[in-house]
């Protein structure tokens, strides 16, 4: 899921605001010189008008202008501390500011409440995900392999974890197999559509890091956890993988998709999802006190009708 624009956020003056949702309709025709002088004008009038900040770097990017787009996207950076509209993200995909920074939990919980409605058509129509079928087929593998089940035994988890669950599409790809599923999710929209489906014994709406560390505090215990389609939108995976390392009951299995790219570490790509190299994905695993059991090649989804260059990983926490 990549991000579309900047939700409007008024700046508290009646004029300013006019001015934006003019320009927003000059830029929907394609006159984006046009719609560019509205916004120059309007910020003119309200410098600390995040939004509209924003906006005029998208449209100076759009039209060539590197410079003044950064420039406008460290202003709406400046005016806006949470980072609502992923000013950030673009300065770093445009070379300017921190190269890979973290993304915030208010862009993150807004980008995926204003999809959370459509997100299920989104992804199986639009983008052909198959995430969750992918790794359920891998967990399966990966635990043969193992000699952690053995074939005539079907495949059984006591307790799981969906982190990051999103609408519950993983979830119903793995509900046959858990005796009991939790959900967790940044976004309240998304988790909302996944109480719907009526899969979950329990839901909660955090943010990864906060939730690993309250299931660690209380003792929680998986056999599984699973993250489909979450972790691109995480930098630094080290802290997810050691607190994931520390829920999982002994022989737990972690299983994960993630973006690739050619080299090592992390880096932003230009849809704004961060991908992972492989050497990076190993040090980081094993950094946990997981073992890797897997890490192959998957395209789970396709954007512009291209697969997508990503990993499938399973990595287990031995007795």
């Amino acid at each position: 899921m990549t991000d579309t624009g900047p939700l409007f956020v008024s700046s508290g003056d009646l004029i300013a605001d006019r001015r934006y949702k003019s320009a927003v309709e000059l830029a929907s025709r394609g006159d984006f010189a046009a719609a560019a002088d509205v916004l120059t004008q309007t910020v003119d009038l309200m410098p600390r008008f995040a939004t509209a900040w924003f906006a005029l770097g998208a449209i100076r990017d759009r039209l060539g202008d590197r410079d003044g787009a950064i420039a406008a996207f460290e202003e709406a950076r400046d005016a806006d501390p949470e980072d609502y509209h992923g000013a950030r993200l673009q300065l770093a995909r445009l070379g300017a500011g921190e190269a890979n920074p973290p993304m915030t939990e208010s862009y993150v919980r807004r980008l995926f409440d204003q999809y959370a409605a459509r997100y299920d058509t989104a992804l199986t129509e639009h983008l052909h995900y198959r995430g969750p079928a992918v790794l359920r087929d891998a967990v399966e593998a990966a635990m043969r392999a193992a000699n952690l089940s053995s074939s005539p035994r079907p495949l059984r988890f006591g307790a799981m974890l969906d982190l990051g669950c999103g609408t519950g599409l993983g979830g119903a790809a793995f509900r046959p197999l858990a005796g009991r599923l939790v959900g967790a999710d940044l976004s309240p929209a998304m988790i909302a559509q996944a109480e719907k489906k009526g899969l979950y014994d329990r839901l909660i709406t955090a943010d990864l890091q906060s939730f690993l560390a309250e299931e660690i505090a209380g003792g929680a215990r998986y056999d599984l956890v699973l993250a489909a389609d979450v972790l691109v939108y995480v930098n630094d995976l080290a802290p997810i993988f050691a607190a994931i390392a520390q829920i999982l009951a002994p022989n737990g299995l972690l299983a994960f998709t993630v973006e690739t790219h050619s080299g090592d570490g992390i880096k932003l790509l230009p849809t704004l999802r961060y991908a992972h190299g492989d050497t990076y994905l190993r040090r980081t695993i094993a950094d946990a006190g997981l073992t890797l059991l897997k890490l192959a090649e998957a395209a789970v989804r396709t954007e512009k009708g291209e697969p997508v260059l990503g990993r499938i990983a399973v990595a287990v926490r031995h007795a």
